[in-house]
């Protein structure tokens, strides 16, 4: 689950070559790149909500799984990286640290955690449901207007998306779940927050995975050469690193970023922003096969709910045609 600032623009034009004019060799429209490019993300994001379910079954531990999350992309980067350090190095304090706190090591032991005490539905649909909620809370703060019309009624449904996942486990209460839920919360405020930083810098897309995962990769290295967090990675099944290294590292730490970039320059964000919305979705479908986890009537009524509510939450309005025009 990736968040990005880029704003849509108008496609290069696609240069002239032996595809171009061959009537049987034609590459894909823009539009078709990009609508490939974000159902791709889809599967990252919906990867990342089943990988932290699955954590709690594997011989990895939350450490373990962080330093594969963190540590992969700085490899695969690293000369790209080098080229960009003055650029990462200039970033305010105050705007990396909302990156770097947002989607970095708190957020990741987070949606972790709170995964593990809940179910990939609800890690799918309350982490990145609840983000426009916590964004627009963020932006009531600073003085911005109170949401209106389709995004008023987007941002009610997801939160009564998110009441109807939980509500059933209120009574008779269930320690773990709600627990769990709460963290989950957590974690999509840290999103938020995230996103809101996004805003602020002036990066492109890989400058802004090693602003992340620099600081990240330090902190929870740091962390488990102290002893503060476990880590059993030596001893781990060669399965289950590569499964993590796969969908953590070069899945959610690389290519969603730089995947969900291109998709936003290829069909606009509120475009994308709506496709991507079907994550939720896409994580229910595929944990029952690949979890076991059957979909409950709560489920089956809160992710549509903030499905649909994550879509109107991302409309913009149109604008106003003059009468004369």
């Amino acid at each position: 689950m990736v968040a990005t600032n880029t704003s849509p623009a108008a496609a290069p034009p696609r240069a002239a070559g032996p595809q171009a004019g061959h009537p049987g060799r034609r590459g894909l429209s823009p539009q078709a790149e990009g609508m490939l490019a974000l159902l791709v993300t889809v599967a990252i994001w919906a990867a990342f909500a089943l990988s932290a379910r699955a954590l709690s079954a594997s011989s990895l531990l939350p450490a373990d799984a962080a330093l594969l999350r963190f540590g992969v992309p700085l490899v695969v980067l690293f000369p790209a990286l080098w080229r960009r350090r003055r650029r990462i190095a200039a970033v305010r304090p105050g705007a990396a640290a909302k990156i770097i706190c947002g989607a970095g090591v708190p957020f990741f032991l987070a949606a972790m955690h709170g995964g593990a005490l809940t179910s990939a539905a609800f890690v799918g649909s309350i982490v990145p449901g609840m983000v426009p909620l916590f964004v627009s809370a963020i932006m009531i703060r600073r003085g911005h207007g109170v949401p209106r019309g389709t995004q008023a009624a987007g941002l009610a449904l997801i939160a009564a998306g998110v009441a109807a996942l939980v509500w059933r486990y209120v009574v008779p209460v269930d320690t773990d779940v709600l627990a769990g839920s709460g963290i989950l919360l957590v974690a999509s405020g840290l999103w938020a927050l995230y996103t809101v930083g996004l805003r602020e810098v002036d990066l492109d897309p890989v400058g802004s995975i090693g602003l992340l995962c620099l600081p990240s990769f330090a902190v929870i290295g740091l962390l488990a050469l102290t002893g503060v967090l476990p880590t059993g990675i030596a001893h781990a099944a060669g399965g289950d690193i590569a499964l993590f290294l796969v969908v953590q590292g070069l899945g959610v730490g690389l290519c969603a970023g730089l995947l969900y970039a291109f998709a936003i320059r290829r069909l606009g964000a509120e475009r994308s922003s709506v496709v991507g919305s079907l994550s939720p979705v896409a994580v229910v479908l595929l944990a029952v096969p690949l979890l076991g986890e059957s979909p409950t009537f709560a489920v089956l009524v809160g992710v549509p709910l903030i499905t649909a509510g994550v879509v109107l939450a991302n409309r913009r309005p149109r604008p106003k045609v003059p009468a004369d025009a």
